[in-house]
């Protein structure tokens, strides 16, 4: 089997309602990019990636020159054997890992096409059934907060994050948390979610005033020291996300103890390959994992989901479906919501049709 073309489009998403999250950033419509990789035997595979401004070392407009840099490897490559075609991507082009991701999660579609098997088979097997989902609750007033995750609680979720420091006010960041946690009673997980936005100081003061809650903590700094120091000083769980994207962060975060949770996000670490080697190591280190990534629709949910199904169950913290956050549809028999819990597909690959007529004539074809 030998690659015979790559077709590339600019999609843009627009969420169901505007994200607000600290430091400025915000998600309302973002440009997302679907790549699919073609083949002599007629099986093709499909890949995306969706960064968020602002967020990461990403750009959805260098994903395209990113790809005609790779072309020469992957044009007549086999796309059998994705983790050793990664690995000459890697040595040809070093960095862009975000690029990466989305060939690579289109290179493992082909490979389980080819198997006839779907793709959570091919990343460790079927764990569970169904898997857990969090709801994330967008940065407004904490009374609003409160009525949003009820509403999420009577479809089924069990877990919430809360964004926090939009207002760049610790007391009310407490009340958000506070409100949160009283509004879906005890037992359901809460955790609040800076995405880098604090200072270490504000961080502190807000974790302290709810340290008499059932509360965890996400990446209230941008360094793994700095959220070390605020767990040790408030005593609450944390769960890393930014500054966990490698093998040594995440052997960094185990060994400075702020790493209860860890999300691990597709593109952040280069796509499913570089995703699952990571999803072991925490598995060796006791970690607790949000399989997920950034933001998307259908094809990187699909992909998401499929590795959070081949994860051990009880190192499962939950999964996203970042395609019931947006629209439009890039594939309507994607994986999708049903009562707080989500399934791959069990056909083979990733298990979707992306709508052709959706997506419209590629903006770039390589071949």
């Amino acid at each position: 089997m030998k690659i015979t073309a790559i077709s590339l489009w600019h999609n843009p998403l627009t969420s169901h309602e505007t994200y607000y999250m600290a430091d400025g950033k915000t998600c309302d419509t973002v440009e997302s990019v679907i790549l699919r990789i073609d083949t002599d035997e007629g099986i093709s595979g499909w890949g995306e990636v969706c960064p968020i401004p602002h967020y990461l070392p990403a750009y959805a407009r260098g994903v395209a020159p990113a790809l005609q840099d790779m072309a020469p490897v992957l044009i007549g490559a086999d796309p059998i054997g994705v983790e050793a075609l990664m690995a000459k991507l890697n040595a040809f082009l070093i960095g862009h890992d975000y690029a990466k991701s989305a060939v690579d999660i289109a290179l493992w579609d082909i490979t389980a096409k080819k198997a006839g098997l779907p793709l959570y088979a091919m990343l460790g097997g079927r764990q569970q059934d169904t898997l857990p989902l969090y709801h994330s609750i967008t940065c407004v007033a904490p009374d609003e907060m409160a009525r949003i995750a009820q509403e999420a609680q009577h479809g089924g979720i069990q877990q919430f994050q809360v964004k926090l420091g939009a207002d760049s006010d610790w007391q009310t960041d407490a009340e958000r948390l506070t409100k949160v946690r009283e509004a879906v009673g005890s037992g359901p997980l809460v955790y609040g979610d800076w995405n880098c936005g604090a200072t270490m100081l504000d961080a502190t003061r807000t974790a302290r005033a709810v340290a008499h809650l059932d509360i965890m903590l996400e990446q209230p700094c941008t360094t793994i020291d700095e959220c070390a120091s605020v767990k040790r000083t408030s005593g609450l769980p944390m769960k890393l996300d930014e500054s966990a994207k490698d093998t040594a962060s995440l052997i960094e975060g185990a060994q400075k103890g702020c790493m209860d949770a860890v999300a691990i996000k597709l593109s952040k670490f280069g796509g499913l390959s570089a995703s699952r080697r990571a999803r072991d190591l925490c598995e060796h280190l006791g970690a607790k994992m949000c399989v997920e990534c950034t933001w998307g629709s259908d094809i990187i949910t699909s992909a998401a989901v499929h590795l959070a199904a081949s994860t051990k169950s009880n190192l499962l913290l939950n999964t996203c479906d970042l395609s019931g956050y947006v629209g439009p549809r890039i594939a309507p028999d994607g994986p999708v919501r049903q009562y707080g819990k989500i399934a791959p597909s069990d056909l083979p690959g990733l298990g979707i049709s992306p709508d052709m007529d959706l997506l419209g004539t590629p903006d770039l074809i390589l071949d």
